[in-house]
Protein backbone atom coordinates (compact mmCIF):
# COMPACT_ATOMS: atom_id res chain seq x y z
CA UNK A 1 0.00 0.00 0.00
CA UNK A 2 1.36 3.39 -1.02
CA UNK A 3 2.38 6.07 1.29
CA UNK A 4 -0.49 8.41 0.42
CA UNK A 5 -3.01 5.76 0.51
CA UNK A 6 -2.03 5.02 4.48
CA UNK A 7 -1.90 8.47 5.11
CA UNK A 8 -5.62 8.72 3.96
CA UNK A 9 -6.76 6.62 6.56
CA UNK A 10 -5.83 9.48 9.04
CA UNK A 11 -7.28 12.20 7.36
CA UNK A 12 -10.36 10.41 6.63
CA UNK A 13 -11.24 8.89 9.85
CA UNK A 14 -10.23 11.59 12.64
CA UNK A 15 -10.87 9.44 15.90
CA UNK A 16 -8.92 6.80 14.75
CA UNK A 17 -5.11 6.49 16.15
CA UNK A 18 -2.35 4.86 15.10
CA UNK A 19 -2.57 1.38 16.70
CA UNK A 20 -6.40 1.41 14.81
CA UNK A 21 -4.97 2.17 11.74
CA UNK A 22 -2.51 -0.41 11.54
CA UNK A 23 -5.46 -2.93 12.05
CA UNK A 24 -7.06 -1.55 9.66
CA UNK A 25 -4.24 -2.08 6.85
CA UNK A 26 -3.81 -5.17 8.67
CA UNK A 27 -7.11 -6.32 7.46
CA UNK A 28 -6.65 -5.02 4.29
CA UNK A 29 -3.45 -7.47 4.31
CA UNK A 30 -0.84 -4.73 4.48
CA UNK A 31 2.21 -6.16 6.81
CA UNK A 32 3.37 -2.89 8.57
CA UNK A 33 4.77 -1.97 11.86
CA UNK A 34 3.36 0.19 14.51
CA UNK A 35 6.37 2.71 14.23
CA UNK A 36 5.79 3.11 10.62
CA UNK A 37 2.51 4.36 10.63
CA UNK A 38 3.54 6.77 13.78
CA UNK A 39 5.94 8.00 11.07
CA UNK A 40 3.72 8.16 7.81
CA UNK A 41 1.34 9.85 9.90
CA UNK A 42 3.78 12.48 10.92
CA UNK A 43 5.62 12.91 7.47
CA UNK A 44 1.87 13.92 6.38
CA UNK A 45 1.41 16.45 9.23
CA UNK A 46 -0.93 14.32 10.72
CA UNK A 47 -1.20 13.97 14.76
CA UNK A 48 -0.94 10.30 15.01
CA UNK A 49 -2.40 10.37 18.65
CA UNK A 50 -6.05 8.52 19.67
CA UNK A 51 -6.89 12.04 20.77
CA UNK A 52 -6.92 13.33 17.25
CA UNK A 53 -10.37 12.96 17.72
CA UNK A 54 -12.33 16.54 17.06
CA UNK A 55 -14.29 16.98 20.26
CA UNK A 56 -15.67 20.81 19.38
CA UNK A 57 -19.12 21.64 20.44
CA UNK A 58 -20.17 22.27 16.57
CA UNK A 59 -18.66 18.60 15.50
CA UNK A 60 -21.07 17.13 18.24
CA UNK A 61 -24.16 19.51 17.09
CA UNK A 62 -23.43 18.46 13.66
CA UNK A 63 -22.99 14.24 14.12
CA UNK A 64 -25.50 14.23 16.68
CA UNK A 65 -27.74 16.35 15.00
CA UNK A 66 -31.11 14.38 14.21
CA UNK A 67 -30.96 13.25 18.15
CA UNK A 68 -31.47 16.71 19.50
CA UNK A 69 -34.11 18.77 20.33
CA UNK A 70 -33.49 22.00 22.16
CA UNK A 71 -35.78 24.79 23.82
CA UNK A 72 -35.44 28.29 24.93
CA UNK A 73 -37.82 31.09 26.19
CA UNK A 74 -38.07 34.65 24.48
CA UNK A 75 -40.58 37.05 25.49
CA UNK A 76 -42.28 39.58 23.64
CA UNK A 77 -43.52 43.31 25.36
CA UNK A 78 -47.31 44.01 24.05
CA UNK A 79 -48.82 47.32 22.82
CA UNK A 80 -49.94 47.77 26.47
CA UNK A 81 -46.26 46.92 28.28
CA UNK A 82 -46.84 43.29 29.41
CA UNK A 83 -44.20 40.98 28.63
CA UNK A 84 -45.15 37.41 27.38
CA UNK A 85 -42.71 34.21 27.38
CA UNK A 86 -42.78 32.28 24.60
CA UNK A 87 -41.32 28.16 25.39
CA UNK A 88 -40.45 26.42 22.40
CA UNK A 89 -38.57 23.21 21.33
CA UNK A 90 -36.77 22.98 18.20
CA UNK A 91 -35.78 19.40 16.27
CA UNK A 92 -32.14 19.97 15.17
CA UNK A 93 -32.12 17.57 12.40
CA UNK A 94 -35.00 18.56 10.99
CA UNK A 95 -35.56 22.17 12.15
CA UNK A 96 -39.08 22.02 13.25
CA UNK A 97 -40.09 24.36 15.71
CA UNK A 98 -43.14 23.02 18.56
CA UNK A 99 -44.53 26.03 20.15
CA UNK A 100 -45.07 24.52 23.81
CA UNK A 101 -46.97 27.51 25.69
CA UNK A 102 -47.21 30.93 26.33
CA UNK A 103 -47.13 32.82 30.10
CA UNK A 104 -46.47 35.80 31.56
CA UNK A 105 -44.98 33.69 34.64
CA UNK A 106 -42.29 30.54 33.66
CA UNK A 107 -42.57 28.75 36.47
CA UNK A 108 -40.44 25.58 37.28
CA UNK A 109 -44.03 23.89 37.78
CA UNK A 110 -45.77 25.12 34.07
CA UNK A 111 -42.71 24.46 32.21
CA UNK A 112 -42.92 21.14 33.66
CA UNK A 113 -46.67 20.65 32.52
CA UNK A 114 -45.38 21.88 28.96
CA UNK A 115 -42.66 19.67 28.90
CA UNK A 116 -45.03 16.23 29.24
CA UNK A 117 -47.22 17.86 27.00
CA UNK A 118 -44.74 18.16 24.09
CA UNK A 119 -43.20 14.14 25.14
CA UNK A 120 -47.20 13.37 24.48
CA UNK A 121 -47.51 15.02 21.27
CA UNK A 122 -44.70 13.34 20.04
CA UNK A 123 -46.17 10.08 21.19
CA UNK A 124 -43.35 7.26 19.85
CA UNK A 125 -41.11 10.06 18.24
CA UNK A 126 -40.04 10.88 21.54
CA UNK A 127 -37.75 7.66 21.31
CA UNK A 128 -35.67 9.30 18.79
CA UNK A 129 -34.60 11.81 21.14
CA UNK A 130 -31.33 11.34 22.51
CA UNK A 131 -30.01 14.73 23.90
CA UNK A 132 -32.11 17.54 25.22
CA UNK A 133 -30.08 21.60 25.03
CA UNK A 134 -31.52 23.94 27.55
CA UNK A 135 -29.87 27.13 29.25
CA UNK A 136 -29.33 27.71 33.01
CA UNK A 137 -32.49 29.26 33.40
CA UNK A 138 -33.96 29.10 37.14
CA UNK A 139 -37.57 27.98 35.33
CA UNK A 140 -35.58 24.68 34.29
CA UNK A 141 -36.10 22.44 37.46
CA UNK A 142 -35.00 19.10 38.10
CA UNK A 143 -38.65 18.23 37.27
CA UNK A 144 -38.18 19.69 34.31
CA UNK A 145 -35.30 17.57 33.10
CA UNK A 146 -36.92 14.45 35.31
CA UNK A 147 -39.29 14.57 32.38
CA UNK A 148 -36.88 13.93 29.84
CA UNK A 149 -34.40 11.21 31.54
CA UNK A 150 -37.67 9.20 32.20
CA UNK A 151 -37.78 8.44 28.32
CA UNK A 152 -33.78 8.41 28.23
CA UNK A 153 -33.12 11.54 27.25
CA UNK A 154 -30.02 12.95 28.59
CA UNK A 155 -29.95 16.82 29.21
CA UNK A 156 -27.41 19.03 28.50
CA UNK A 157 -27.47 22.59 30.38
CA UNK A 158 -25.17 25.06 28.06
CA UNK A 159 -22.18 26.72 30.00
CA UNK A 160 -22.83 30.40 31.52
CA UNK A 161 -22.58 33.47 29.13
CA UNK A 162 -22.00 30.77 26.08
CA UNK A 163 -25.23 31.37 23.39
CA UNK A 164 -24.10 29.79 21.04
CA UNK A 165 -24.32 26.49 22.49
CA UNK A 166 -27.89 26.72 22.30
CA UNK A 167 -27.60 28.39 18.47
CA UNK A 168 -30.40 26.73 16.62
CA UNK A 169 -32.84 27.66 19.23
CA UNK A 170 -30.91 31.20 19.37
CA UNK A 171 -31.37 31.48 15.47
CA UNK A 172 -35.31 30.73 15.53
CA UNK A 173 -35.59 33.18 17.68
CA UNK A 174 -34.05 35.96 15.77
CA UNK A 175 -35.98 34.90 12.58
CA UNK A 176 -39.54 34.83 14.28
CA UNK A 177 -38.01 38.25 15.71
CA UNK A 178 -37.11 39.53 12.66
CA UNK A 179 -40.19 38.26 10.25
CA UNK A 180 -43.11 38.35 12.73
CA UNK A 181 -43.27 39.85 15.93
CA UNK A 182 -40.81 42.92 15.63
CA UNK A 183 -43.17 43.58 12.61
CA UNK A 184 -46.53 43.50 14.74
CA UNK A 185 -48.12 45.81 17.42
CA UNK A 186 -48.96 42.89 19.55
CA UNK A 187 -51.74 43.49 21.74
CA UNK A 188 -52.20 40.79 24.23
CA UNK A 189 -52.22 36.68 24.56
CA UNK A 190 -54.47 35.47 22.36
CA UNK A 191 -52.87 37.82 19.64
CA UNK A 192 -49.38 36.58 20.16
CA UNK A 193 -50.68 33.05 20.08
CA UNK A 194 -51.94 33.69 16.52
CA UNK A 195 -48.97 35.38 15.25
CA UNK A 196 -46.38 32.78 16.87
CA UNK A 197 -48.33 29.83 15.90
CA UNK A 198 -48.66 31.53 12.04
CA UNK A 199 -44.90 31.88 11.90
CA UNK A 200 -44.25 28.15 13.04
CA UNK A 201 -46.37 27.03 10.79
CA UNK A 202 -44.85 29.00 7.79
CA UNK A 203 -41.54 28.05 9.47
CA UNK A 204 -42.33 24.46 9.27
CA UNK A 205 -44.44 24.25 6.15
CA UNK A 206 -43.29 26.57 3.72
CA UNK A 207 -39.34 28.49 4.72
CA UNK A 208 -36.89 27.23 2.86
CA UNK A 209 -33.62 26.39 4.77
CA UNK A 210 -29.78 26.10 3.72
CA UNK A 211 -29.11 23.56 6.01
CA UNK A 212 -32.00 21.47 4.38
CA UNK A 213 -31.02 22.24 1.46
CA UNK A 214 -33.04 24.71 0.82
CA UNK A 215 -36.60 22.91 1.75
CA UNK A 216 -38.88 23.83 4.53
CA UNK A 217 -38.70 20.89 7.72
CA UNK A 218 -42.31 19.07 7.02
CA UNK A 219 -42.33 18.30 3.09
CA UNK A 220 -38.74 16.15 3.34
CA UNK A 221 -39.65 13.53 2.77
CA UNK A 222 -42.19 14.71 -0.29
CA UNK A 223 -41.18 14.99 -3.97
CA UNK A 224 -39.25 18.04 -5.13
CA UNK A 225 -41.33 19.94 -7.19
CA UNK A 226 -41.66 20.02 -11.03
CA UNK A 227 -39.11 22.23 -12.85
CA UNK A 228 -40.72 25.26 -13.60
CA UNK A 229 -41.19 26.28 -17.15
CA UNK A 230 -42.83 29.62 -19.26
CA UNK A 231 -46.28 27.73 -18.83
CA UNK A 232 -45.71 27.03 -14.85
CA UNK A 233 -48.77 28.69 -12.75
CA UNK A 234 -47.76 30.16 -9.27
CA UNK A 235 -50.01 31.02 -6.61
CA UNK A 236 -49.69 33.27 -3.52
CA UNK A 237 -50.55 32.87 0.05
CA UNK A 238 -50.89 35.91 2.56
CA UNK A 239 -50.14 35.28 6.44
CA UNK A 240 -50.26 37.60 8.90
CA UNK A 241 -52.06 39.98 6.53
CA UNK A 242 -49.73 39.74 4.20
CA UNK A 243 -46.46 40.61 6.23
CA UNK A 244 -45.52 37.07 4.86
CA UNK A 245 -46.17 35.47 1.30
CA UNK A 246 -45.78 31.53 0.44
CA UNK A 247 -45.85 31.34 -2.93
CA UNK A 248 -45.92 27.89 -4.81
CA UNK A 249 -46.82 25.93 -7.97
CA UNK A 250 -50.54 25.92 -9.20
CA UNK A 251 -51.06 22.03 -9.99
Amino acid sequence: MRFPARAAFGAGNPGWGYRRIQGELLGLGGKVAVSTVWSILKEAGIDPSPQRTDRSWATFLKTQASAIVATDLFHIDTAFLRRWFVLFFIDHGTRRVHIAGITRHPTGPWITQQARNYLMDLGDRAGSITFLIRDRGAYFTDSFDAVFQAVGVRVIPTLPQAPRMNSIAERWIGSCRREATDRILITGQNHLRLVVNEYAEHYNRHRPHRSLGQRPPDPLITPEPRPASASTSVSRRDRLGGLIREYKQVA
